[in-house]
């Protein structure tokens, strides 16, 4: 036997052992959880004896094809038809199949270690085992959303899941800045956005539903969330306050996002950029934390007693985005290189990301310097700000609107400050 050919098989030979006993553990720990559930089809041992099945059905399969796994699942398959058939033949038989699908689950899971994809199936195995221990909360999620709600989710799969995908990604019109794929994603950012606030604050609270949601709001887009939110400040009896007091949470996270964008760009940068932006961060907490002290006794906790239906105003949202774009795109040509603030000022109003990406990249290349990039980013935060204001007084209440310009103007003197003070590096 050749040398190589000896080595090979020394190597594969040490591999199995170790793969052997990971599909015997996943398969134990599903089998824990099933022989806590008292499940007459599979407990510990029947599911550990699953897993074991698949890993040696893959390793003879290495030897004698494929059809040793199809050979091996029938066979699997038999077994648990004829371990259900006193259970099928008494009245008061369980309906389920999901511990029998668990188990066709975890057959191939047990596969997986022996074909190198362990990570994988460990997690395949958690995710079993949370299924399967989540029985009770997952029909009580299920029990506790009505038909109102299953129209609304069924109207964000629609224009997310339906229309999203077929528009095109791609840029069309004067100076190219339409692009339907992008403005429709504002769209269901909106609606969705608006229907995931109001499904936690069902479920854990409107309150802290809210609070959740700006939280998310701020990582995904606090532009949208902005928007979302002036829509439901129109409502008869909207938590106003509350409304407002989520503007400023996702606006306050949005500068979390720029510090991580700016970390992963330019890392050498980051020991001078990330400072003052962490400071205008930490400045909006405290006006969002005085917002709340502030305000802490007359929040409404009145939450939505039906679904958003956000959709007719998304759009018009979309539409004005599309035409702020274009603003943008206009201004950015006929200013040109006059000024690298203007156009940060411009940028800022609708997207956050680009300029900070873009000025992240400038001051790495050491096209820029540092103290100036993170300016460059502070102006499109307040630009960005200035817009979202706008939104709240045009889309939402009086009310929404009073409230977000204080916030946000309080804001907007801390970040003028921190530009002034700050000292040069």
């Amino acid at each position: 036997m050749p040398p190589d050919m000896s080595a090979t098989m020394i190597f594969t030979q040490a591999g199995i052992f170790p793969a052997l006993g990971t599909a015997l553990a996943l398969g134990l720990l599903v089998g824990i959880e099933r022989e806590w559930a008292n499940d007459r089809v599979a407990g510990i041992r029947t599911f550990a004896l699953v897993t074991l099945s698949g890993a040696l059905a893959a390793l003879v399969a290495e030897v004698f094809g494929g059809l040793v796994i199809a050979g091996a699942l029938v066979c699997l398959t038999v077994m648990i038809v004829i371990g259900n058939l006193a259970s099928l033949r008494s009245k008061e038989a369980d309906s389920g199949l999901t511990t029998e699908f668990a188990m066709l689950a975890m057959f191939f899971t047990g596969m997986l270690p022996m074909m190198g994809y362990t990570p994988v199936g460990v997690v395949v195995a958690g995710a079993v085992m949370v299924l399967l221990q989540w029985k009770k909360s997952l029909h009580s999620l299920v029990h506790r959303i009505g038909e109102d709600e299953l129209r609304a989710i069924a109207r964000l799969v629609l224009i997310g899941l339906v229309i999203l995908p077929v528009l095109p990604n791609k840029a069309y019109g004067y100076f190219g800045v339409f692009n339907p794929f992008k403005i429709w994603l504002m769209v269901v950012l909106i609606v969705g956005i608006s229907l995931a606030a109001y499904l936690v604050s069902k479920f854990i609270g409107p309150n802290r539903g809210m609070l959740a949601s700006g939280l998310l709001g701020g990582l995904i887009s606090s532009t949208a969330t902005t928007a979302s939110l002036a829509r439901q400040s129109v409502r008869p009896q909207a938590p106003v306050r509350m409304l407002a007091l989520v503007a400023m949470i996702s606006s306050t996270v949005v500068f979390l996002r720029v510090i991580i964008e700016i970390l992963a760009v330019a890392p050498n940068a980051g020991s001078v950029m990330v400072p003052p932006l962490a400071a205008m961060m930490g400045w909006m907490s405290l006006v969002t934390f005085g917002c709340w002290f502030l305000a802490r006794n007359r929040f409404d906790h009145n939450g939505a007693e039906q679904p958003p239906s956000e959709i007719k105003g998304a759009i018009v949202f979309g539409l004005l985005y599309a035409l702020v774009l274009l603003a943008v795109a206009f201004a950015k040509q006929h200013f040109g290189a006059t000024g690298l603030y203007t156009v940060a000022a411009i940028s800022g109003l609708t997207d956050m990301d680009a300029i900070t990406l873009s000025t992240a990249s400038l001051v790495e290349a050491a096209h820029l310097e540092s103290s100036t990039g993170w300016r460059i980013v502070l102006t499109a935060g307040v630009s960005n700000l200035a817009f979202k204001g706008i939104l709240a007084a045009s889309l939402g209440s009086r009310k929404l609107g009073g409230l977000v310009a204080m916030g946000f103007g309080a804001s907007a003197v801390g970040a003028a400050a921190i530009a002034w003070f700050w000292p040069a590096v």
